[in-house]
């Protein structure tokens, strides 16, 4: 009789246990929230297409070649300096009408893409195609020497004897960092306003023509030197894709190593202030 009500007892403890853990699986189902996926997030890549208006700072250029010091031309020994030279850039916006000749004037490219769907932070390849020229028959200070003969007096810069610019470019590659700060959004999401702010830092990479003693050459495109920049203006986009900026840039180039009469004959320093006036337009996918 014990071991029966013993056996009942085991039976109907057993049962309540099966119900509890039943009820408590039908419980955590019944509560635990349906699985989500997580949207993935897109970043935004875009291409931008533009023009550019340049103004100059008052720059010091150095010329220096260790030449023949028996020759009385541009092959010859010359150390000197021109100080507080003035400069302005050639913009060729008369060109653009001719597809073939876009590339002609100043012209910008940036290629960029941002992180995710808030656009508010990435990284941008920027390149600037800006023109510099030393303006003709301005007096400045030159002191150095050349074939012999020390100097340190004014001198009105002749185009028959001397003349300088980056005219295929000053040529400013930069790498970005930007920042976006949002101004305004539409209900659907398709057209925005915001602030943008690139620093960056690069390379220079000119074609410098130079006229030196009379001599012109129009030298080989290279590396000449190292910049830094900082870019801010707004950027629109409209209908999603169609992107337009209009910026103000500032630069820092210094240019430590300007091909001047060919490549092993001479060369020239310079440390160079711009402000840049910038509207570019372009598009806009995610990606």
């Amino acid at each position: 009789m014990t071991n029966t009500n013993t056996k009942i007892r085991l039976v109907k403890a057993l049962q309540v246990v099966i119900l509890i853990i039943f009820s408590f699986r039908g419980f955590s189902q019944s509560e635990s929230l349906p699985e989500t996926k997580t949207p993935k997030k897109k970043g935004t890549f875009y291409v931008l297409w533009g023009y550019n208006r340049d103004w100059y700072a008052k720059s010091t250029i150095h010329f220096k070649n260790d030449g023949d010091p028996n020759l009385q031309n541009e092959k010859g020994v010359y150390d000197f300096t021109l100080y507080n030279v003035t400069a302005a850039d050639r913009p060729q916006f008369d060109r653009i009408k001719d597809v073939k000749n876009i590339t002609v004037p100043q012209f910008n490219f940036r290629i960029g893409y941002y992180f995710n769907d808030k656009k508010d932070q990435g990284f941008e390849l920027n390149y600037d195609h800006a023109k510099y020229v030393v303006n003709d028959w301005q007096t400045a200070r030159i002191k150095g020497s050349a074939f012999g003969t020390s100097f340190d007096k004014d001198t009105v810069l002749n185009p028959n004897y001397f003349h300088f610019e980056h005219t295929d470019g000053a040529n400013f590659w930069l790498f970005n960092y930007m920042k976006r700060f949002k101004l305004y959004q539409s209900k659907n999401e398709k057209n925005n306003i915001g602030f943008i702010l690139k620093p960056g830092v690069g390379f220079v990479y000119p074609r410098t023509d130079v006229t030196l003693f009379g001599n012109r050459v129009n030298n080989r495109w290279h590396i000449s030197g190292v910049c830094a920049g900082l870019e801010a203006g707004i950027r629109t986009e409209l209908l999603k894709h169609l992107t337009i900026e209009l910026t103000g840039k500032g630069v820092y180039a210094d240019y430590f190593a300007i091909i001047v009469q060919g490549k092993g004959n001479g060369q020239a320093k310079q440390k160079m202030w711009a402000v840049e006036a910038i509207l570019n337009i372009g598009y806009s996918l995610n990606w």
